[in-house]
This record gives C-alpha cells, sequence and structure tokens, in this order.
C-alpha cells in the first residue's frame, strides 16, 4: 500500500494532488522510468518540489499512487451475454491504450517489473484483469453461448491483442476518433472472432 505525507496541521489541496498525479503520469509516459523523477513532476505539474515531498515519499511512491488514480482498470463486466461482456471489454481495453494515458499503460507494461514497489502492484493488478475477462469467458461457456471446448486463452488472446495492436496502429492524431467509435468497433470486433471460434470449435 502506498504510504503518503501531508503537511502537520494543513489538510492536502486536491487540486494540487491531481495536477501531481496527472504530471508524474505523463512524465513517465514520454521518458519511462529512467527520465522519471520527483523534480520533473514538479516541474510539470507546476508546483514547488517541496509540496511534492510533503505528499510522497519517494518517486517510486509517486508513480505507484499516480498510475493508481489515473489509469483505467479492466472489470468484469455483465450485461446478460457474452456478445455484451466481450465488447465492453474491448471497449476497456481501448480506453485504456488508446485514451489519454495510453502511453503510460504501455510503459507500465514493458517496465513495471523492474521498477522497485511497483512490481508486485503491477503483477497484483495484472492478475486481476485476466481473472476479469476469464470470467467473462467462463460465463458464456456455462450459458451455453460458447462451446464447451472454447479456449479460453486463444479468445482472450484475440481480443485483447487484437484490441492492444488497434490502438497501437492509430496514428497519434486519429487517436480521439477511436474512443469516439469504440463501440461499434468492440461490436464488430467481437462479433468477427465470435464467428471464428464458433467455426472452429462446430
Amino acid at each position: 500500500m502506498t504510504v503518503t505525507k501531508s503537511a502537520a496541521g494543513r489538510p492536502r489541496d486536491p487540486e494540487v494532488d491531481r495536477r501531481v498525479a496527472h504530471a508524474a503520469v505523463s512524465v513517465f509516459a514520454e521518458g519511462g522510468w529512467t527520465s522519471f523523477s520527483i523534480e520533473a513532476v514538479s516541474r510539470r505539474a507546476g508546483v514547488g518540489k517541496a509540496s511534492v515531498y510533503l505528499r510522497w515519499n519517494n518517486k517510486e511512491d509517486l508513480l505507484a499512487e499516480a498510475l493508481t488514480l489515473q489509469l483505467g482498470r479492466i472489470a468484469d463486466v455483465d450485461t446478460g451475454t457474452v456478445r455484451g461482456d466481450l465488447a465492453q471489454l474491448v471497449r476497456q481495453q481501448l480506453e485504456l491504450y488508446a485514451g489519454e494515458h495510453g502511453g503510460a499503460a504501455l510503459r507500465l507494461g514493458l517496465e513495471a517489473r523492474t521498477i522497485p514497489k511497483l512490481a508486485d502492484r503491477y503483477e497484483a493488478m495484472s492478475q486481476e484483469q485476466i481473472l476479469a475477462a476469464r470470467a467473462m469467458v467462463r460465463r458464456g461457456i456455462t450459458r451455453g453461448e460458447l462451446p464447451a471446448n472454447t479456449s479460453v486463452t486463444f479468445l482472450l488472446d484475440a481480443l485483447c491483442g487484437g484490441a492492444m495492436n488497434h490502438a497501437l496502429a492509430t496514428p497519434p492524431h486519429l487517436r480521439a476518433r477511436v474512443s469516439e467509435t469504440s463501440a461499434r468497433y468492440a461490436e464488430e470486433f467481437v462479433d468477427f472472432v465470435l464467428a471464428s471460434v464458433l467455426v472452429a470449435t462446430d
């Protein structure tokens, strides 16, 4: 659990916390862990370095808390149908990797295991997201919407890998359109993948 500081007798300013967290994620997205520092974050946020140190003990704690606050999480969504559930999964993946902090999400996947105090938190988050995605597929199998011999791993590799690739292949100046069209894209993509699954298991 992240340990943060606060100035004795002075309540923390939520606006300063928000600005610093946003700046921390942006700095990490642009330069990765090797370029990440309290000084760089304080400059980006427009706050004094002392204010940052009053709130966070070190840069590891700062980055861990900022990522927790700013990055979206992959949640288990039960819409009542496997098609609806998986469309929500794809939309969450698109938002994570093509959204405002997509660069930080990608950096996190590549660097988290080498960053002190962040490796364990990232592993726990990844496991939580994997379990959420697998639960969606297993519900579809239980309800008879998917064949009993459906490979949960292969299906999720196709959907999650495809969503990430779509986000990465989209030029930066078109990233906003990914969010605008995510619902339609997710439904069409899920239909395509599910059709392939049904053919393969027929």
